[in-house]
């Protein structure tokens, strides 16, 4: 199972919000998914991003892959 950390959108047109997810990479982006670890608000300013540092590093160290996005503000946050 090739295991990915992603973003699921969630919110109104126009006005995106995310959950940071653990989902199979086989699943659809807002289908089904393994754990939620956190949130990112861009429609805030300064954006909001909250991450469960413990649940994320735990994850990585299982081997999941975190998208182009998601290690941004990993990064951002000092995790990574």
């Amino acid at each position: 199972m090739a295991v990915k950390i992603r973003l699921r959108r969630m919110g109104a047109k126009k006005a995106p919000f995310y959950r940071v997810v653990v989902a199979d990479s086989r699943y659809p982006r807002d289908g089904r998914f393994v754990e939620e670890i956190g949130y990112y608000d861009p429609t805030k300013d300064p954006s909001v991003v909250k991450i469960d540092a413990d649940k994320a590093k735990d994850w990585i160290a299982k081997g999941a892959q975190p998208t182009d996005t998601v290690k941004g503000l990993l990064k951002k946050e000092g995790i990574l």
